[in-house]
């Protein structure tokens, strides 16, 4: 069975996150210092930044999608770059696909056939996969649905740790507190039988089964904690295997004769270079050396456009580009007396209300410049509501007038500016004259390399200075910027998010409170303690009603409600409502729906590019 992807265009460009949430390529990110696993000889060219070309092969296409990835272990990479890789190297259940008339769809890979699954008498549902005859692992050794047990709980496993495993929540037996892999029910009935049942029916089942995360692992090869880092013990079962790794230089993957779909790879070799410099990318494009780059100067974009009209492209993609908040970050006034609830919601407003300082018009228009459009609401363009044709955030917020959390109209923004002046004075000492408050805490934002977000960054900083803060700005290579980050070791900072599958609750339960991608920080460190929400699903027949709880007691149920749900209908509009609950907080400030701005050189033929980030080389031969 086939799932057809319907997936209308929204926007983003080449700067993001995502996710997964962003990406070291599309959010500029850069190299963090030589691997743990390179070879001598492969340290040695990644110290004085020369490529050993042996290395290299000479029969495959060179690109940039990135710098230095933070991990391609399935199980622990959270980034847009590193699925790629993966992705590359390993194949699960499904793949995407992309049909003749630019569609995309899910198709069975290791898997004989996508089941339907049988409904239980408890409503739980239970899938049986067969798996192809003949597959093996790049050193020969077979594939067995023993290996996708073992991958599956050990991603799910809180002990390993891995930023996406609350993608295994739908699974029976999954839980966070106290995982028992004998009750999660994931068993491999013999090698090439694997039985797995959900909670329920999920709309999103066959989409999850491409995911990067529900690749398989072998046990003896995740045994060694580098097996990742090293090309000698990276032992894959997809289209490729990786053959050299010069550390924060280019990555090589060469075909693998031992994947099941061989005779449809048409690229022999990728060279994957790793590179966070915009303009050394430009350089290579233009000269012919790398093929494909997955960001340009922003800068030059306007000229780029006009001398590459059909190597310059901006396509659709589903994520949000924003600004995130450390909710345990105190901006109170040291003076202000306010505790618990009272300081919180205090917090929030002052969030929400300095989100309306900044022109997203503005930020598109003359900054990012990649067909992006303002974005009033967290869940991206392009997610469709209950109805299947509606934009889900056409449904967001409720204010009159316009759609989402803040009217982002050009003609909105000096009342944006006024609404944001009044709530400060709330809180602040205001000088009438200069316009400006006074006593706010100096703020750093943090953002990873990339003259796009550096340029994005000092617009913001100006937004703010213009009302009176002071905002320094600091940069982090991507690796170290993605672990700060995640750490919460920050006080704001540049976020963004792409879609992992195509329902909106994929930008929602990231932000629960043991979610590896909760970057915010809420419901962790001491925000996990403030009682400041309150939740009412009464009118929708549940029991919940909480009033003054902790973001566990509200937001976290809230997503498990959503989860559970098997009606349509209720089910989206209790998203809308953990929407609602999220922007609350004014922990999330968006920007700008992404779109996807790359550079492909001409005499390609058969890449593409999924809107939800991932790229496809496999499929590609050039053309002299």
């Amino acid at each position: 069975m086939k799932r057809l992807l319907a997936l209308a265009m929204c926007a983003m460009m080449a700067i993001s996150l995502c996710a997964c949430g962003d990406s070291a390529a599309n959010s500029g990110g850069a190299a963090a210092g030589a691997g743990a696993g390179a070879t001598g000889e492969e340290a040695a060219a990644a110290a004085d930044g020369a490529v050993d070309e042996s290395l290299v092969a000479a029969d495959g296409i060179n690109v940039c999608i990135g710098s230095e990835p933070d991990n391609i272990d399935p199980a622990l990479n959270s980034a847009v770059d590193g699925a790629t890789l993966i992705i590359h190297a390993f194949s699960g259940l499904a793949k995407w696909e992309q049909k003749e008339d630019g569609s995309y769809e899910i198709a069975p890979d290791c898997a004989e056939e996508l089941v339907e699954g049988e409904e239980n008498e408890d409503g739980t549902v239970t899938y049986t996969y067969t798996l192809r005859d003949g597959i093996t692992w790049s050193d020969g050794q077979p594939v067995t649905a023993g290996d996708f047990e073992f991958a599956w709980k050990r991603a799910a496993d809180p002990a390993t740790a891995s930023d996406y495993g609350y993608m295994f929540d739908q699974i029976v037996g999954y839980s966070e507190e106290d995982f028992d892999p004998d009750q999660f029910m994931v068993k491999a009935v013999d090698d090439k039988t694997l039985e797995v049942t959900t909670k329920q029916r999920v709309p999103y089942w066959d989409e999850l089964l491409a995911f990067p995360t529900y690749m398989p692992v072998r046990e003896d090869v995740v045994s060694s904690e580098k097996w990742a880092t090293d090309p000698k013990t990276y032992i894959s079962n997809g289209p490729y295997t990786m053959t050299a790794w010069q550390h924060n230089s280019v990555i090589t993957f060469r075909k693998n004769e031992h994947y099941h779909d061989a005779d449809k790879v048409t690229m022999p070799a990728i060279n994957f270079y790793l590179s966070d410099d915009v303009n050394n990318q430009l350089t290579n494009f233009e000269n012919g050396d790398w093929k494909m780059i997955d960001d340009a100067p922003t800068n030059e974009i306007a000229s780029l456009k006009e001398e590459y009209p059909d190597e310059f492209v901006v396509t659709g993609q589903l994520g949000t580009y924003y600004v995130g908040w450390n909710v345990n970050e105190d901006i109170l006034p040291k003076d202000s007396g306010l505790e618990g609830k009272e300081a919180e919601e205090a917090r929030a407003e002052i969030r929400n209300a300095l989100s309306l300082l900044f022109d997203r018009n503005h930020i598109v228009n003359d900054i990012a410049q990649g067909g992006q459009t303002p974005a009033s609401s967290f869940v991206a363009s392009g997610l469709t509501d209950a109805d299947g044709k509606t934009d889900f955030c056409a449904n967001a917020g409720h204010e009159d007038g316009f759609a989402g959390y803040y009217n982002v109209a050009p003609e909105a923004l000096q009342d944006n500016f006024n609404a944001c002046i009044e709530v400060l004075k709330k809180y602040y000492e205001f000088d009438e004259s200069t316009q400006q408050i006074k006593g706010f805490p100096t703020l750093t934002y943090l953002y990873n390399t990339s003259d796009a977000h550096k340029a994005i960054a000092e617009y913001l900083q100006s937004a703010f200075a213009s009302v009176g803060i002071t905002m320094n700005l600091e940069n982090q290579e991507w690796n170290t910027f993605l672990n700060t980050r995640k750490a919460g070791d920050y006080s704001i900072a540049r976020n963004g998010w792409l879609c992992d599958y195509n329902d909106p609750i994929s930008m929602l339960d990231m932000w629960t409170t043991n979610s590896g991608n909760n970057d915010c920080q809420l419901g962790k460190g001491d925000h996990k303690d403030v009682k400041a929400y309150s939740l009412d699903l009464t009118d929708l027949g549940y029991d919940t009603k909480v009033v003054d709880g902790t973001w566990a007691e509200t937001y976290d149920v809230l997503i498990a409600d959503i989860k559970s749900c098997t009606d349509n209908e209720k089910r989206y509009e209790l998203m809308h409502r953990a929407e609602d609950l999220l922007m609350s907080t004014g922990a999330i400030c968006p920007l700008y729906f992404y779109t996807d701005l790359y550079m492909l050189d001409s005499s390609v033929k058969g890449f593409f590019s999924t809107p939800l980030g991932f790229k496809y080389f496999m499929y590609c031969t050039i053309e002299e």
